[in-house]
Formats: C-alpha cells, sequence, structure tokens
C-alpha cells in the first residue's frame, strides 16, 4: 500500500516515496514532504545540471552545488537556470 503526503513542490496530497531516497535530515524531509511526482521532475532537471555543467560527483563541490539546487528547487520553488539553455518550445 503507498503512502500520502502533502507534497510541498506540488501543494497538494499525492504518492509519497517507499523509503528515504537521500541520507541525512535533508533526506527524512524529502521522504516526509516530496511526492514521488515531484522527485521525478527533480530527477530530470538534476541529469540536466550534471549534464551541461559537467559536474562531477566525486568532487564534494560539485555535490554541494547539486544538493543546494535541488533544495532550490524542490522546497523553494526556484527553478534550474543553466546558463545559453533554452527550453524547446511546445
Amino acid at each position: 500500500m503507498s503512502r500520502t503526503i502533502f507534497c510541498r513542490y506540488l501543494q497538494k496530497e499525492a504518492e509519497g516515496q517507499d523509503f528515504q531516497l537521500y541520507p541525512g535530515d535533508l533526506g527524512k524531509r524529502i521522504f516526509n514532504e516530496i511526492s514521488k511526482e515531484a522527485w521525478s521532475q527533480w530527477m530530470t532537471k538534476q541529469t540536466m545540471l550534471i549534464n551541461e555543467k559537467k559536474l562531477n560527483m566525486m568532487d564534494p563541490e560539485h555535490r554541494k552545488l547539486l544538493e543546494q539546487e535541488m533544495t532550490n528547487f524542490l522546497f523553494e520553488g526556484k527553478d534550474v537556470q543553466i546558463d545559453g539553455y533554452t527550453p524547446p518550445s511546445q
């Protein structure tokens, strides 16, 4: 049976994560406040950030940048900004 939470990102009741996906206190906050749908949207943005900015996940500074972008996206409603990127027109 799935968990239902109030997703802080989507601002509605939605299906919660099955388990904690990120370590520490931030991971607990994500587990309790971020839905599967919102996490999926973040994963798309994260992949784009890693690829476009050529981030190395072995570099602690790059991981810190990615964590800050994740917090901004999921909890503060800020979209990911990448210099020179224009989203495809619909």
